[in-house]
Formats: C-alpha cells, structure tokens, sequence
C-alpha cells in the first residue's frame, strides 16, 4: 500500500511540473509574439557589408513583431557605396516609417550617413551633432581620362582671352578627370532625387556632396535638410505623434499614442558579430595570410594534417570576407606571390634573393588589397608593418642557418653518423635497433647491450652503424 501511494505521489508530481512547462512555454511564446512597439536599431562606425545585414534582418524583425516605427540611431564617418545603398533601398521600401536619428550628442553623419539621412522618412539630429561631408570617394584605382574635348592650359588661356565678357560668365566647367565627375554626377542625382521625395533642401545636398559641406543640428533644422532636433528618443516621439510621412504604400500618419508604445532595441546577432569580424579588413588580411602559408606549408609537409586543415578554412573565411569588400585583384596577387616567394627561399636558397623581393611584394600587395579610402575599410599600416618585419626576421634567421650550413665542415654522406648519441630501442639474435634521429637503424657492436642503452655511432658502413656503450654507462 505504501508503494502505491509513493507511485501515486511521483505521477502526480510529473503532472504538476508538465503543467507548469506547458505553463511557461505557452507565456514565453504569447509575449514573442507581435505586439506594438517602437523598435531601436543601432549603426556605431562604419558602414559595411556587416552593418547592411544587420540593418535587414532587424528591420525585418521589427516589422514581424508589430513595430509600428522604427528610430535608427547613427553614428558613423561613411562607408561603402554598395552597403550604404542597399540600407537606403530597404528604407525607401519600408511599411512603416524608419526615423533615423543622428545620437548621441557628438555624433555625426558624415558621407553615407548624409546620404541614409536624407533617405529616410524622417531626418532627426540630436543637439550637438553634425551631418554632410558627402563628396563619394574614388573606387577602383584609376582616375580616368579627361573629358574630350578638354584643352590644354595655355590653348584654354588663349580662347578665354578671345571670349567676350558674356562668355565669361557662364558656369566654370566642372574640374576633375572624366572617372571623378561621372561619380560625383550620379551622387548629385541620387541625393537630390532622396531629397526631392521628402521634400528636403535639394541645393544643399548637392553641396554636400560637390563641395563636402557640413551643418550642425541647428543649422539643419533651419535649412529644411532634417526635420527635427530631438535631446533623446522620449523627445523624438513626442514630436512625431500625429506627423504625416510618405512611404511606398503612400502617405502614413504617425498614431498620437506613439509616445505610450514601448522601445525594444534590436542588437546584432551572433551571425552579424562574425560577419562584422570576418569582413574587418584587418581580420580579413591575417586569415588570408595565415591561410596561404597553412597550404604551403602543408604542401611541403604532406600528412602534417594541422597545417592545412587550418589554411582550408582561414582561406575560405578570408575569400567570403574579400569578396564582400572592395579588394584590388593585383594586390591580393602580389600577396600570394609574395608568401610563396618567402617560402621558397628556405627551400631553394638563393642568398635572400626570393626572400627580399617576396617581402617588396607582399608590402606592395598589402598597401593595395582594400581599395577603398573610407574610414575604417582600410589595411592598418601598422598591421603591414607588424607582417613585413616578422617576414623579415624569418628571412634572416633563414639566411644565418644558411650561412652556418655551409661554414661545416664537409662530411661524407656514408659517415654522416658517425659521432652521433642514438639510444638502443631493440636487442635480438638478428642484431641491435637503434633510434636515432627520429628513424630506427640497424647496427651491431663488440659489446653486450640491452634495451634503453644509450650508445655512440663509432663507425657506419652504408645503412648499417656500429655503435659502442656511452664511457659513462659502463
């Protein structure tokens, strides 16, 4: 009868705590589900392909759990083109609205941020903040060839000399090679057609961009090229409660509750962490270099495993990263050669030939890998010093084991061993064992050993040595 009862008490205790599971679960899941809120994502430092992913699947989540507005708060000195236009295409297609937010005080938009500001439904700053700096950056290396029809300085002094004073004030033509005024053309119509949508100074984003000017909050506010000056997100909503925006669907009113809605802030995910790693140049230099010689070493090295096994895979994480980044193809094979040509030198010595002109070639390829001149998208110089100077003292530590080789003395090869300890691994009828070297020998002796005794080579007569017990050990 006890027992019936303690079966009894332990079924009904498994029922109680399934209940409360189910309990929890069912709790967890209804407050997981949509509900309205204002969400908070965050851009802190330059825009990549990292930021742009983050940027997508938060908005993304935002919107699935009921986000009736989302406030992106900005920081940052620019970025790259292809990221920063593809944050502003999810904006402009956005259902709700996206308030991007110049905060904290001190921060800045500079470049791309300009360019998202003015994108977004609506255009905030906090106090002590600034915006502008919009001129694009040259991408690609080559800077192009002047316009035709372009004349040589003294021929363009000679026809101006000739002009009458109506000419004369015609609009200077644009200076610059061809390549720089095809990119600085297509920013000019591209901001002021984001301009043009939110009915924002159009004139002053041109200028922005042709003549990098900047304006601080205040000055942005007056000028119709944001729409608001918030101390802190509570302020912000506050003013945007009732506010008519344009979205893709067409124009939206802000609810008056926005400001009784709860903030729930979107923080990057483990994938945008190693995505935002990889994709760090200087994280993306080291596991190529570091992937190069784990091949080449396991090449040189067949079964060592580690080696490779370690190359495969920081070579493959440094391809997904460069591939998303604005590499330069030379560079990147400036780098290859140049490893393999540090390598090959201590296997083909040629007194710091290959050596010196890998390590020209691998400082060469590093300086020009990352062809951007956007802040933080750049090889850090002290990095490129810090590869070439730990190189060089491969190199000539190579060089001095090079040089002491050939100061020995000449040894014929069938008394190599001669002279040598080796320690006995194996005494039978047949003869001796001998390990030495890492390899095991045959040998034969005047003398009785046993196994663990060490021994010197006394002689070595082809693949046979013959050895004599240590003085020490007899």
């Amino acid at each position: 009868m006890p027992k019936q009862n303690s079966t009894a008490v332990f079924f009904r205790g498994v029922a109680i705590l399934a209940l409360l599971f189910t309990f929890l679960i069912c709790k967890s899941a209804a407050q997981e589900g949509p509900f309205p809120h204002v969400g908070i994502l965050t851009i802190d430092g330059a825009i990549g392909p990292s930021t742009t992913d983050y940027f997508k699947r938060a908005l993304a989540e935002a919107m699935e759990r009921g986000a009736e507005l989302v406030i992106l708060h900005l920081d940052t000195p620019g970025g790259l083109d292809a990221a920063s236009r593809d944050i502003i295409q999810h904006i402009l297609a956005s259902p709700i609205p996206v308030a991007t937010y110049v905060y904290p005080s001190g921060a800045r938009a500079a470049s791309a941020g300009t360019y998202i500001l003015y994108a977004s439904q609506i255009a905030a700053m906090a106090p002590a903040t600034t915006l502008g700096a919009a001129t694009p950056v040259q991408i690609g290396g080559s800077q192009g060839a002047p316009m035709p029809g372009n004349k040589p300085e003294e021929e363009n002094k000679g026809k101006a000399r000739e002009e009458d004073s109506d000419t004369e004030k015609k609009e200077k033509p644009l200076s610059g090679t061809a390549m720089e005024r095809k990119i600085v053309n297509d920013s000019v119509a591209f901001i002021r057609g984001l301009a043009q949508r939110h009915g924002r100074n159009a004139d002053w984003a041109e200028k922005a961009v042709r003549e990098a000017a900047t304006l601080t909050a205040p000055e942005a506010l007056k000028m119709n090229v944001i729409d608001i000056v918030a101390d802190n997100d509570a302020d912000l909503l506050r003013q945007l409660a009732g506010r008519k925006v344009l979205l893709d669907s067409g124009d939206f009113i802000i609810p008056k509750n926005i400001v009784e809605l709860p903030t729930e802030s979107y923080e990057p995910d483990w994938r945008n962490e190693l995505l935002a790693l990889i994709t760090n140049p200087q994280v993306a230099y080291i596991l190529l270099l570091v992937g190069i010689y784990g091949l080449i070493f396991e090449g040189y090295s067949p079964g060592a495993f580690v080696p490779g096994i370690v190359g495969v895979i920081c070579l493959l994480l440094a391809f997904y990263a460069l591939q998303l980044l604005p590499i330069n193809y030379a560079g990147l094979a400036l780098i290859v050669v140049g490893a393999l040509l540090i390598v090959g030198e201590a296997f083909m010595p040629s007194f710091g030939a290959l050596g010196i002109g890998g390590i020209i070639a691998l400082i060469i390829g590093s300086v020009m890998l990352i062809d951007s001149d956007v802040p933080g998208m750049q090889v850090s110089k002290q990095l490129i010093g810090a590869v070439a100077g730990v190189s060089g003292l491969f190199l000539l530590m190579l060089l001095t084991a090079i040089g002491r080789s050939l100061r020995q003395p000449k040894v014929p090869a069938d008394q190599a061993f001669v002279g040598r300890t080796a320690l006995v691994s194996n005494v039978m009828d047949a003869g001796i064992l001998v390990h030495l070297d890492g390899e095991i020998w045959r040998a034969t002796s005047d003398e009785s050993l046993k196994q663990g005794q060490r021994v010197r080579v006394v002689a070595q007569h082809g693949l046979v040595l013959h050895v004599k017990a240590e003085l020490s050990q007899r």
